[in-house]
């Protein structure tokens, strides 16, 4: 479903107030080639419209040699500021970037940040992105999970499907996703909804069962039949299944760094607007497939880097993968319970 130019001035009127934004303040909005034409041109109103001074930045495209996908997440970490000293500081001079072109887990997003530039990502249709607007209780539920999550000092998951799998917590801080950069050098995706944390290091142990009709990550797929992942001191050792876990195999492998096998972040979505089956509904290349990493419920862990935590692992292959029917638990305590949010200032 298309959404209006009028409809979407709107929304992102409402999230860019939602973000702080004030007259007088220098916005940037990052672009290439490949942008979604109708976010730029959108935001660009909106931020005009408020007062703000509003710069466009466009950036020709990179894709690296290793990149086997054309997805922006198939191959993360390299972006076309690497060299770029007049863009980059272009963004470090910016109140606020709106990045339709995806820095994520880059080093240049890093320092962005660091001079206390906000950055809201914006890559997803449209249509997606109003449907889940970021609202004020969305914030209240993902800052009650960080609580919770900030405090443990243990993650463990299990499974009907057979999952057990647990981590120590502590040595990273806590992941906040809640669609709005609200706050000097904070950094957020509309749309997002989830809190999670990444594993102090070698504590990952145990056993994860991505089951049928579970969502793989980045490659847009369901799972069709369950596929058997081996976590050991903090690394994924062993991954068995059919077609997808060699699939699985084959992508991770062909990045030969053995970084990517590392456990990345855990935690849980919130978002009770997000759909499991959303994915399957739309063009996979048009969507970076936040509902997924988003619906309420799931339990999404992660591979690969921990740059956005402040570690050193910047490696360029990273897969999410959101799994259903999860319990899970911080230290003892029911966070999620075969995949329905237990506490109820988290639902």
């Amino acid at each position: 479903m298309s959404i209006s130019d009028a409809q979407f001035l709107k929304g992102w009127r409402q999230v860019l107030e939602m973000c702080n934004l004030k007259a007088g303040e220098q916005v940037t909005i990052l672009t290439s080639d490949d942008s979604n034409k109708q976010i730029a041109y959108i935001a660009k109103l909106a931020a005009s419209d408020l007062g703000a001074v509003v710069t466009e930045l466009n950036l020709a495209p990179v894709n690296s040699e290793k990149a086997i996908s054309p997805d922006k997440s198939g191959y993360i970490g390299k972006t076309p500021l690497d060299g770029n000293e007049a863009a980059l500081a272009c963004l470090k001079a910016s109140d606020l970037v709106i990045d339709t072109l995806q820095l994520l887990f880059s080093k240049e997003q890093e320092q962005v940040l660091k001079t206390g530039t906000r950055m809201l990502l914006a890559v997803e249709p449209p249509a997606i992105m109003m449907r889940q607007i970021p609202r004020p209780e969305d914030k209240l539920r993902v800052l009650a999970a960080a609580k919770k999550i900030g405090a443990a000092k243990e993650i463990h998951v299990t499974s009907k499907a057979g999952t057990d799998f647990r981590c120590r917590l502590g040595q990273y801080p806590v992941l906040t996703q809640y669609g709005l950069a609200d706050e000097p050098g904070r950094w957020d995706h509309w749309p997002s909804c989830f809190s999670a944390r990444w594993p102090d290091e070698g504590s990952a142990e145990g056993t994860i069962v991505i089951d049928e009709g579970d969502i793989l990550l980045p490659f847009k797929k369901y799972a069709r039949a369950p596929i058997t992942v081996t976590i050991e001191k903090g690394f994924i050792v062993d991954i068995k299944g059919g077609y997808d876990a060699e699939f699985m195999r084959k992508f991770m492998e062909s990045f030969n760094d053995p970084r990517a096998y590392a456990m990345a972040h855990v935690g849980w979505g919130l978002e009770n607007r997000a759909n499991w089956t959303v994915l399957g509904l739309y063009n996979p290349e048009a969507q970076l497939g936040m509902d997924a990493r988003s619906f309420a419920g799931n339990f999404l862990w992660s591979s690969g880097p921990n740059t956005e935590a402040g570690g050193d692992r910047d490696t360029p292959c990273h897969l999410d993968i959101p799994l259903r029917n999860c319990s899970v638990s911080l230290d003892g305590e029911v966070m999620t319970l075969e995949g329905a949010v237990i506490p109820e200032d988290q639902k």
